[in-house]
């Protein structure tokens, strides 16, 4: 009886630790800040999820570019462009200082990987790329063009840039042995 009662447990628990699975290897939940919304971008073939502002309130809009961008927006403050290779951003900092007609004021973040930016043709706006890697892909997101044609203020590029600077990875599931 003894013998089979140690079978029994050990059986047991061989099987509660084999469908608990190794917790390394599940996904943490993503949880977004407040007035954010996880858009998950893993069925347009990026292996991430980034936020965007409450989809409740604001009209969230995907695109597939056929040049290989994605274009999300987000209401009429936020609009970001996802494109699968890193920008060479010395050179993008010397077009932005070379620029003759959108002046540039500043560089507010000069990171090695990103760069925001204050410029002005007549009244200021701002502007952001910052290069992202996940998993072996490297990428780099900046601001668009606001949908109304007016400049981004500093608040909605800031948005839009944490939002790119914390995109969380999406782990595919692997199917256990």
């Amino acid at each position: 009886m003894k013998k089979s009662l140690i079978i029994v447990v050990s059986a047991a628990s061989l099987l509660f630790n084999s469908s608990c699975g190794d917790k390394k290897n599940e996904q943490e939940p993503i949880v977004a800040p407040a007035g954010m919304h996880v858009l998950d971008l893993t069925k347009y073939g990026k292996s991430f999820a980034i936020f965007v502002p409450d989809t409740v309130q604001n009209k969230l809009t995907v695109i597939e570019q056929t040049y290989g961008a994605l274009e999300i927006t987000s209401g009429t403050k936020f609009a970001i462009s996802i494109s699968e290779q890193p920008e060479d951003l010395e050179l993008k900092k010397k077009e932005v200082k070379e620029d003759e007609v959108n002046k540039v004021k500043s560089f507010i973040v000069e990171e090695p990987a990103a760069i925001m930016w204050e410029s002005a043709i007549t009244d200021s706006e701002f502007h952001f790329i910052i290069n992202v890697k996940v998993g072996n892909a490297e990428y780099h997101i900046n601001d668009m063009n606001n949908p109304d044609g007016k400049p981004y203020d500093k608040e909605s590029v800031q948005k839009m840039y944490d939002s790119a600077k914390n995109i969380k990875e999406i782990k595919k599931e692997v199917p256990s042995a």
